[in-house]
């Protein structure tokens, strides 16, 4: 793996942007602070932003009296991981961001081959092994192994970034409208659910992960996304999980919706044990569909274990924060302690861009490279580039 600089309290990487790093206690937790510039945070729609806001105001209680008051109430001591929990690691998120922001390519080419100008950095000798583009519903993913980690990657692709507004207007009144299957008290969103388990993409990517471990060996798997495609990524990971067990799987997203009830999040917790849902900010996204914790099992509620990257601001001094959440998944001292209001935030993480360089909604391109045109095919509207032989492994063999 690539060698980044840590430290050792939360894997961070050592600044070289100039004095003031440090340690300082948070609420019972150490955080590992360094200093960098002030950013300059990017304009959004600013009326919507505002409304949604003010609605999310109405959702969960806000910043420090309500965090206080909860942990209070618990009498919880939070502090990084300990009862041997599933630990962050800094290093590989660094190198998984990548993967969830070249899974945005739209030139199909490029990206087959990796050869795109985002398959580069720590991603550097990725071997793909299918590409798959839902047009009708307008999804993308891709399945591969990387040689550091040595693992299966499956990446999700979330909303192209002109639409991503409207996205998020929509995603506030997403209603849990599905029992998840064996589970009567989990509840899910059917958009979120279906658009993994009812498309291409499911089928495609177990087919991806059954040649891979007959080729490469049974390499363990890491599943990634960002925004609507940290909701299917962690479909993905629960199915995974369930079928080849949880030992095999890691997930972790970036800037994800919620995407089920406290049942569900239980349960999900219990599966997929091996998961970091990286939140940054004030991104908006994280907040949607609302927290409402007055309604119990009828509300959304984030599955564990949220890593919340933020900076505070003191005079001149800027300190960039990692802070590992509690195992609640709704801990009130990180995201939730401020209100989302921002498209900015959610649209890079660790300084890596994620969003589209295409303006069109579901646009992509194939390069004149002719040698990628034997491994594309069409199957029930979507444009599959793979590298498997067809027809060689059944859905039922996996």
């Amino acid at each position: 793996m690539p060698q980044l600089p840590v430290a050792v309290s939360c894997f961070l990487p050592v600044s070289p942007l100039g004095s003031g790093g440090g340690s300082e206690r948070e609420g019972g937790r150490e955080a590992t602070v360094l200093a960098v510039p002030r950013l300059m945070e990017r304009g959004a729609t600013a009326a919507l932003l505002l409304l949604l806001a003010a609605l999310l105001a109405s959702a969960s209680p806000p910043a420090a009296a309500a965090a206080a008051a909860e942990v209070e109430e618990r009498g919880v001591l939070r502090t990084n991981h300990s009862g041997g929990g599933y630990h962050y690691n800094h290093t590989l998120a660094h190198i998984l961001v990548e993967y969830a922001s070249a899974v945005y390519t739209s030139d199909l080419t490029s990206l087959f081959t990796w050869t795109c100008p985002r398959c580069k950095g720590h991603t550097k000798g990725f071997k793909v092994i299918e590409v798959i583009v839902d047009v009708e519903n307008c999804l993308q993913a891709f399945v591969g192994v990387s040689p550091d980690p040595r693992s299966v990657i499956v990446a999700f692709r979330g909303t192209q970034q002109h639409s991503v507004s409207n996205w998020i207007e929509d995603l506030f009144w997403k209603q849990l409208d599905v029992t998840y299957p064996g589970m009567p008290d989990a509840m899910v969103h059917h958009g979120f659910y279906s658009a993994y388990y009812n498309t291409t993409l499911r089928h495609e990517i177990l087919k991806s992960i059954q040649w891979a471990w007959k080729t490469y060996g049974k390499l363990p798997i890491n599943v990634v996304g960002h925004s609507m495609g940290g909701a299917l990524a962690s479909f993905c990971a629960l199915d995974l999980s369930v079928k080849f067990g949880s030992q095999e799987v890691e997930l972790m997203t970036f800037g994800q919706p919620r995407i089920g009830n406290p049942a569900f999040a239980a349960y999900f917790s219990a599966q997929v044990p091996r998961t970091i849902r990286v939140t940054h900010q004030n991104d908006i996204v994280p907040h949607l569909p609302p927290y409402y914790y007055y309604l119990g099992e009828w509300t959304y509620h984030h599955f564990a274990r949220e890593v919340w990257l933020h900076v505070i601001i003191n005079g001149n001094l800027v300190t960039r924060n990692v802070t590992i959440c509690d195992g609640s998944g709704e801990d009130p001292t990180c995201s939730r302690s401020v209100y989302g209001i921002s498209v900015a935030d959610h649209l890079e993480y660790y300084g890596i861009t994620l969003h589209a360089d295409s303006r069109g909604t579901c646009q992509f391109v194939m390069g004149a490279a002719n040698s990628v045109y034997s491994y594309v095919r069409e199957v029930d509207g979507a444009i599959i580039l793979s590298r498997y032989p067809q027809d060689t492994y059944t859905l039922e063999s996996v």
